[in-house]
């Protein structure tokens, strides 16, 4: 098991959240995470699609896992989320964050979030504040 594994692995023990949500993790390695999820009925807002802070706490899910991937703990100090498509019940999102910039206290990363059929329905950025705190020694 490599150390972003390791880290990702720790952190989705205790996300108590991302486990409710049914995230899985399909690749992670330094700087990018690549999540996934399926719409069920209680996701869905009052329209009868899903609602946007589920889409969010996804694409969150993701920048959390690709930013602490590099070995330090980094929180998200602001975010923002373009939503382009609306997702129904059984539709499968792909979360894909990709680190955009990187320097020692502060890292940008890009969140595309795509349906089943690869169609982007979401787009997010996040800015982490990288701490001094290592994972693991």
């Amino acid at each position: 098991m490599n150390l972003e594994q390791k880290i990702v692995g720790t952190m989705l023990e205790h996300d108590y959240f991302s486990q409710w949500l049914g995230i899985t993790l399909q690749e992670i390695k330094p700087g990018v995470c690549v999540l996934k999820m399926k719409i069920r009925k209680e996701m869905l807002n009052g329209f009868g699609i899903l609602h946007g802070g589920v889409t969010f706490a996804l694409a969150d899910s993701a920048l959390a896992f690709a930013a602490n991937s590099l070995g330090r703990k980094s929180v998200s100090i602001e975010t923002n989320m373009s939503y382009v498509e609306s997702c129904s019940q059984d539709d499968e999102l792909t979360a894909t964050a990709t680190q955009a910039s990187l320097t020692n206290r502060i890292a940008v990363y890009q969140v595309e979030i795509c349906n089943q059929t690869k169609k982007t329905v979401a787009l997010f950025k996040g800015t982490v504040y990288r701490t001094e705190k290592e994972w693991f020694k």
